[in-house]
């Protein structure tokens, strides 16, 4: 990428799209772009704030891709019926996928951290971002989700941040194999679990991003992470663990709360020991935590320096998000929508008291399939007797995808192994469902993901039970 190249991105309201758009945008680049949520009204606020940025957004009905000398970013979903893929062809445009182009400028960065792995992803480069940033660093972030640290003034969108440090995070996605695209100097792997792709092919996977990497920081709780340390030189890793004594930084038994947790780091090669205390609740934001620390190591920011940094860090939009409660319901959005996630919600939420009511929204009809036993297994061991559970179909905006199981199966399942489950066709009916078993002390939770009106059906369900409290 050259400062002044022309692009358009097709799908530029999706959430790795569009702060790869910002990221060029800020660079000097020319943008333009279409999505076929703006041409179905929805996600008004995001493509009002693209706009808003001078991004010119067209139909997507190929009118925008114009110019031989546009490049046309697409994401590996977009198919060559798409129009604007057609109208690119025809003239002679450049295509390249999201994945590549992003590649492109992690790998130019001086420190470039990639932060891989199936679940805690997002909130991982957030943490990096911060205390990065807080001390002065001044790095490139680019992330799947909105940062609440950096939401300046209320933007609705804060998935990325533009420095002149030389060091660029990013979140890194095996799930449609581009990970192997990215060479990382520094390379976490947080965990790694049955998503998109068969264990063998993410093993491969992983194991190739490790091996370019000057640094890596892996998890040693997780058992497929912990064994990519043998594909490691000497001093090379740095791990990490809330049990094994084994770990270059490791977690005292965490304190837990409704809005946070609390616990001691150690280093192990200095028995430096410093005290974390986290704004996000869950062992998982702990672990989280314990990556974006090893990171900090890697590029210079004391252990001391980078606990306090995380101490002020607020967390990311829609992980275990509190949409604000009435009549003593309280309504949380979250992102959940693989099996490790679910489970991590779960098991959060479950440390307190109050019964869950819960709505999961596939985002695919592929996903659940490859995951249905794993979905079944999450939601039966993760809910106690009295939970329930509702289950829209998969999210579907078209295109041609095997629908041959749909949620109706998941749900099926689940209950036949004794927990309380309903399938709907739509999210109308959960919504419905939802709001008629409220009662005070319940906590209502909209999960899943690639659907930004999930935090309008939460705020929705919350008018709907009353007036609410922030």
């Amino acid at each position: 990428m050259s400062q002044g190249e022309d692009y358009f991105f097709c799908g530029i309201g999706g959430s790795g799209m569009t702060p790869l758009a910002l990221i060029i945008l800020a660079g000097g680049g020319r943008v333009e772009g279409s999505d076929r949520a703006l041409d179905q009204g929805r996600n008004t606020e995001r493509f009002d704030f693209l706009r808003n940025r001078g991004i010119v957004l067209h139909p997507q009905d190929g009118s925008g891709v114009r110019r031989s000398d546009q490049i046309l970013v697409t994401s590996t979903a977009v198919e060559e019926t798409v129009p604007d893929v057609q109208a690119a062809r025809r003239i002679g445009a450049t295509i390249i996928t999201r994945a590549k182009l992003l590649a492109e400028l992690f790998n130019r960065a001086p420190v470039s951290v990639g932060v891989a792995g199936t679940s805690g992803k997002s909130t991982t480069v957030g943490m990096i971002g911060w205390i990065l940033d807080r001390a002065g660093k001044r790095p490139t972030i680019m992330n799947g989700a909105d940062m609440k640290n950096f939401m300046d003034g209320g933007l609705p969108i804060a998935s990325a941040r533009v420095g002149d440090g030389g060091i660029f995070v990013s979140e890194v996605d095996e799930s449609d194999g581009s990970i192997a695209n990215f060479a990382p100097r520094i390379a976490v792997v947080n965990n790694i679990s049955l998503d998109h792709k068969s264990m063998e092919e993410l093993r491969a996977l992983f194991r190739d991003f490790i091996a370019k990497a000057r640094t890596v920081v892996l998890n040693l709780d997780n058992a497929e992470t912990a064994a990519l340390v043998a594909n490691v030189k000497p001093g090379q890793a740095v791990t990490y663990s809330l049990n094994s004594a084994q770990a270059d930084l490791r977690a005292s038994t965490p304190v837990l709360s409704p809005t946070g947790i609390a616990f001691q780091v150690t280093a192990r090669d200095t028995g430096e020991t410093v005290q974390v205390a986290l704004k996000v609740p869950g062992l998982h934001n702990a672990a989280n935590a314990l990556a974006a620390l090893g990171v900090a190591k890697a590029c210079g920011v004391g252990l001391a320096e980078a606990a306090a940094h995380l101490a002020t860090f607020s967390g990311i939009r829609r992980r275990l998000e509190v949409a604000g409660s009435a009549k003593d319901i309280t309504v949380i959005d979250d992102f959940a929508h693989n099996p490790d996630k679910i489970a991590a919600t779960l098991d959060t939420l479950q440390a307190f008291p109050g019964r869950l009511l819960l709505m999961f929204q596939p985002h695919g009809y592929g996903p659940i399939r490859l995951m249905r036993d794993a979905l079944v297994d999450c939601f039966v061991h993760g809910m106690r007797d009295d939970d329930v559970l509702a289950m829209p179909e998969p999210v579907y905006f078209g295109g041609t995808v095997d629908r041959s199981v749909g949620s109706r199966d998941i749900v099926a399942d689940i209950e036949r192994r004794g927990r309380k489950a309903h399938a709907f066709a739509d999210r109308a009916g959960c919504g419905d469902m939802l709001v008629k078993l409220a009662r005070p002390g319940d906590r209502i939770v909209v999960m899943g993901a690639r659907d930004d009106s999930l935090s309008l059906f939460a705020r929705e369900l919350l008018q709907r039970l009353g007036t609410p409290k922030p």
